[in-house]
């Protein structure tokens, strides 16, 4: 799993991020700014937690946004915590 994160309101709506993941990215038609679809805001930054096979989409459009407010993070699985054996 992998999260995108982008700060929207540093978009300057260039459409790098569309143009590299289709799927993922919009133009706004209110602002002209590029969406993440999909994210949730918290504190000013939107984030989604996607699958494997959409990473190097993602991390082309990061690499291509030229204010760098993309950002993409692999996620590592973790384990389910072990119960414990009681007699």
């Amino acid at each position: 799993m992998i999260r995108i994160t982008q700060q929207r309101a540093k978009c300057i709506g260039c459409n790098a991020c569309v143009e590299a993941a289709k799927y993922r990215w919009r133009v706004s038609r209110k602002d002209g700014k590029c969406t993440l679809i999909g994210a949730v805001q918290k504190k000013g930054f939107f984030s989604v937690i996607v699958e494997d096979d959409e990473e190097v989409a993602n991390r082309i459009a990061a690499k291509n946004c030229p204010v760098r407010i993309i950002k993409v993070e692999t996620l590592h699985a973790t384990s389910p915590p072990k119960q414990s054996l009681q007699n």
